[in-house]
C-alpha cells in the first residue's frame, strides 16, 4: 500500500498529521523526516514522533530548518532571519529504514517564502502524497480543495486518512466527491504511546 517514499499532508493545522505520521513510522519501521519545524513549544514534531513511537534515533533525520516561532514558515523564516528556498532541501540518498515518510509542514498552500508552497515541495520531490483529514463538520470542503490542487500539480494521491471520530457521511463523501481512496479512518486513541499507535496501526492496515 505504501511506497519507498511519500509525503503527509493535511488539510489544514491540527488534523493529526503528527499522530499519523507517528503511526505510520512506527507500523512500518519507518524512517521519518520533518524538514521544516515550524515551533519548538512544549517540542518539535521530531521529537514527539520520538516519544510515542519508543523508536530509537536512528529512524529520524535531522530537520533542514527549525524555526523558533509556531507560525507558518515563511512567517517564521522572517522573525528569525532566515531565507527558505526550494533548493535548500534533497532527499536523503540512504536510509536507515524504509519506507521513507515526510512530514509536511501545515496545509498544501502554506507559504515557504514569497512565491513557493508546500506543494511546490511535494512537487520538486516528485512523491505520492497521503493526505490527513478531520473526520468532522467542514471537511469536506478541505479536503476536496486539497485533493484538487494536488490533481492540478499532478501530483500522485495515495489516498485520505480521515482522523477523528467515526463520520460516515463524511467518510463517504470525501471518497465520492473526490475520487480518492479512504486508506483508514484513524479514531482518537485515549493515550499516544508505543502500545495504542501499533494496536491502531494492526487494526488499521492489518486486518
Amino acid at each position: 500500500m505504501f511506497p519507498e517514499k511519500f509525503f503527509i499532508t493535511g488539510t489544514d493545522t491540527n488534523v493529526g498529521k503528527t499522530v499519523v505520521s507517528a503511526l505510520l513510522t512506527l507500523g512500518l519501521n519507518a524512517s521519518y523526516w520533518k524538514p521544516i519545524q515550524s515551533g519548538l513549544d512544549p517540542i518539535s514534531d521530531t521529537d514527539y514522533v520520538r516519544k510515542v513511537t519508543g523508536l530509537d534515533d536512528s529512524h529520524f533525520l535531522p530537520e533542514r530548518f527549525t524555526l523558533t516561532q509556531p507560525l507558518s514558515p515563511h512567517a517564521a523564516a522572517e522573525i528569525d532571519g532566515v531565507q527558505i528556498y526550494l533548493s535548500d532541501f534533497q532527499l536523503p540518498s540512504q536510509l536507515p529504514y524504509k519506507p521513507l515518510i515526510i512530514e509536511g509542514a501545515g496545509g498544501l498552500m502554506v507559504p515557504l517564502n514569497e512565491e513557493d508552497f508546500v506543494i511546490d515541495l511535494i512537487r520538486q520531490f516528485q512523491l505520492p502524497v497521503c493526505l490527513v483529514a478531520r473526520s468532522t463538520l467542514g471537511t469536506i470542503n478541505h479536503t476536496l480543495l486539497s485533493l484538487a490542487q494536488l490533481r492540478r500539480m499532478e501530483i500522485p494521491i495515495l489516498g485520505v486518512i480521515v482522523n477523528g471520530p467515526k463520520n460516515e457521511g463524511n467518510r463517504a463523501a470525501i471518497a465520492h466527491y473526490g475520487n480518492v481512496p479512504i486508506l483508514a479512518e484513524l479514531e482518537p486513541l485515549a493515550e499516544v504511546n508505543p502500545a495504542t499507535l501499533k494496536q491502531a496501526f494492526d487494526q488499521l492496515f492489518r486486518a
